[in-house]
């Protein structure tokens, strides 16, 4: 397979995530940590990166078995 090739199957993945994490249910889910002072919000989204973290490892391990 060539680079090119490859770098458009990649770009098409990252398309098809950031739509899915756009107008999926990512980004607000149980788990994430938010914390909001008088001044300040902190946000760190730990279950969101835990499951994008398995559904990536799905697809690499899928992309790896069967290429």
């Amino acid at each position: 397979m060539g680079l090119g090739r490859l770098l458009i199957i990649a770009g098409a993945v990252m398309i098809t995530l950031g739509v899915l994490i756009s107008l999926g249910p990512f980004g607000r889910l149980p788990g994430d940590i938010v914390y909001r002072g008088r001044n300040v919000t902190f946000y760190f989204p730990l279950m969101t990166s835990i499951l994008l973290s398995l559904v990536l490892t799905l697809v690499f391990w899928l992309f790896g078995r069967f290429r």
